[in-house]
């Protein structure tokens, strides 16, 4: 197997994970835990289980009731996903193969629940010290964790390129 296809299979695992411990943790909030009939449940003193449905983009951007609201955000983070899957085959690293699996994974993740349900499944609220962050799900934060790791390595990258020009003299 070559290098890149070896990248790809490990961008392919990490989307496949993500998506699969997504899909899990939503069907045991919604009907092993029932969380829907108990609305907040504190779990530790900065963490709850928290019903929300949401209805937009992340932080609840563009939030409609309109059923075709979600198929339309359902069908954009589709195209997304699938400009991450040409990305994927162009990559030339592990962490940037990783990331764009956690992306895509996670957007699938959620493409799913507005498709089911018309919204999406987000039931992790954290909050400490008089801050309240938004409520998410476990696709959520490999979206997060996905771009975060692309944007550090885009800035390790770039670094290493620069000190690469310096020791051979070339101006950027």
């Amino acid at each position: 197997m070559t290098g890149m296809a070896r990248l790809r299979g490990w961008g392919i695992g990490m989307a496949l994970s993500i998506l699969v411990l997504d899909q899990i943790s939503k069907w045991w909030v919604l009907e092993v835990f029932d969380l829907p009939a108990r609305i907040s449940v504190p779990v530790l003193s900065w963490l709850n289980l928290t019903m929300v449905w949401n209805r937009g983009i992340t932080f609840g951007l563009l939030s409609s009731d309109s059923a075709w609201s979600a198929l339309v955000l359902a069908a954009v983070a589709l195209a997304v996903v699938a400009a991450l899957a040409v990305w994927l085959w162009q990559a030339e690293r592990m962490a940037v193969a990783l990331a764009l699996g956690a992306v895509a994974g996670g957007a699938v993740g959620n493409v799913i629940d507005r498709i089911r349900f018309g919204a999406v499944v987000d039931f992790v609220h954290a909050h400490a010290w008089g801050w309240s962050w938004y409520v998410f799900n476990v696709a959520d934060a490999a979206i997060v964790c996905g771009v975060g790791l692309l944007l550090l390595d885009s800035l390790l990258a770039g670094r290493k390129e620069a000190r690469a020009r310096q020791g051979t003299g070339q101006m950027p």
